[in-house]
């Protein structure tokens, strides 16, 4: 009997096949593992942080702060944007997720920071994975994390710090602060807060209380703006500030269900308790305010929503919805106060609150992750030892707040002996968009 030619054509498909897989075996073996749905979704978050840093936090900045200095916040934002790209590729990625020497439950040097075997990407392939999305892609979504980090820290210090003197601590503090955080808490099996057993899924500990820390340290070291707090200084416009704030919610999206790494299950819930946290904090704080001063303002409520996101943050990854609702609520009295009470009674000049929301929002909901990711209080951790967890999470936040208010003084006494910190008295006056860009954030 005759073969018919599509019979022929089944016949000769697995020799075809082996053919393929023995010329491009490298190319079978890179993509093993890799996954279309979870690498779109990386993309689209790493799009969203960006988005976070350009324009949403710096239209919130650039909001806040007075006319003369709103061109000034805008440049810091775009300039640690381009320098910390190039900064990440160079160093900062293989400092902070080399993993040469690690080992699961050993302490030693590679458990604080990585080596620099994967400095300036070299020999990393376009589709050489990372779990299931390629490692190029998971490089760039931490970027994005390592350009906001310093970036956030820009508000404590704003209209009165030299740009000279932004770079280079920014920059010194990226390599020397973030890093090693960053590295013991997502490097993996080895590194010291990921083998505590550590709770931080999108950045508390490595982001905001980082950057929280690094702020309050900041503003006292350079002292207040001249004319605080006597001196009015509302803010110049909250159409923009309240347009920067959408942005940043929108781009938490992609901040927390981002982390999960994947277009799962743990992506969703992460963006659901991200959107209930930031609502319930917003809430909150206004109704503070309507009850304290019977009136409740645009920048009380959008500044509550930022306290919700930096607060649910390290906790998006193991809460569910009633932990959500419990951080919101906690987050937006406890950074209101720490906005108002406390920097008042204190006297330092944070300009734009970046130690009240983002210091104490991180180091809250890192700490209450500890309890509310128990399954019994609605969180995803069967079995969890709630007392030990506390003291863990206690105890990794309590060290990268200590490390980081150490090393930031230092940066910052280098930073003044090297460029001074400071700019004159006559360019405060003027403003730093004159003085310091020879340009007017608007010419009328």
């Amino acid at each position: 009997m005759a073969v018919a030619p599509r019979s022929r054509l089944a016949r000769l498909w697995p020799a075809v096949a082996g053919l393929a897989a023995w010329l491009w075996p490298a190319h079978a073996l890179a993509n093993d593992g890799l996954d279309s749905g979870d690498t779109a979704w990386l993309l689209a978050a790493s799009a969203l942080v960006l988005f976070m840093t350009l324009p949403g936090l710096a239209l919130f900045y650039g909001g806040l702060v007075r006319t003369k200095n709103v061109l000034s916040v805008l440049m810091q934002c775009l300039a640690l944007t381009g320098a910390v790209t190039v900064l990440w590729l160079a160093v900062g990625y293989s400092l902070a997720f080399d993993t040469t020497g690690m080992q699961k439950g050993v302490v030693n040097a590679s458990s604080f920071i990585g080596g620099l075997g994967k400095a300036f990407l070299l020999g990393l392939k376009p589709d050489t994975p990372s779990g299931t999305v390629p490692e190029v892609l998971f490089f760039v979504f931490q970027m994005t994390f390592a350009i906001i980090t310093p970036a956030l820290i820009v508000g404590a210090f704003a209209e009165r710090m030299k740009f000279s003197a932004m770079l280079f601590f920014s920059l010194a503090w990226l390599v020397l602060v973030y890093t090693p955080i960053c590295h013991m808490t997502w490097s993996g099996d080895g590194g010291l807060f990921w083998d505590w057993g550590v709770f931080d899924f999108a950045g508390g500990i490595v982001v905001h209380i980082t950057a929280g820390v690094a702020a309050l340290v900041a503003c006292v070291v350079i002292g207040p703006r001249k004319g605080y707090p006597t001196t009015p200084m509302p803010p110049h416009n909250l159409t923009m500030c309240l347009t920067g704030t959408g942005m940043l919610w929108v781009g938490w999206y992609g901040f927390n269900g981002g982390s999960a790494l994947g277009a799962n299950g743990s992506a969703a819930m992460a963006v659901a308790v991200t959107q209930i946290s930031a609502a319930t904090a917003a809430c909150t704080w206004a109704s503070i305010e309507w009850i304290r001063h019977k009136k409740p303002s645009v920048l009380g409520m959008a500044t509550g929503a930022i306290a919700g996101l930096a607060a649910i943050t390290p906790a998006a990854g193991v809460v569910g919805p009633v932990g959500a609702l419990a951080i919101g609520l906690t987050s937006g009295a406890l950074c209101y106060l720490a906005s108002t009470a406390l920097k008042q009674k204190l006297g330092y000049d944070d300009s734009l609150d970046v130690f009240g929301v983002h210091g104490v929002g991180g180091f809250l909901g890192t700490v209450m992750a500890g309890a509310f990711g128990a399954a019994v209080l609605g969180g995803n951790q069967e079995g969890l030892a709630i007392g030990r967890q506390l003291g863990v999470q206690l105890g990794a936040a309590s060290l990268a707040l200590v490390y980081t208010a150490i090393v930031s003084y230092g940066l910052l006494k280098l930073t003044d002996a090297v460029v001074g910190l400071r700019v004159a008295n006559e360019e405060e006056a003027t403003g730093l968009d004159l003085s310091l860009h020879d340009e007017s954030g608007y010419n009328l």
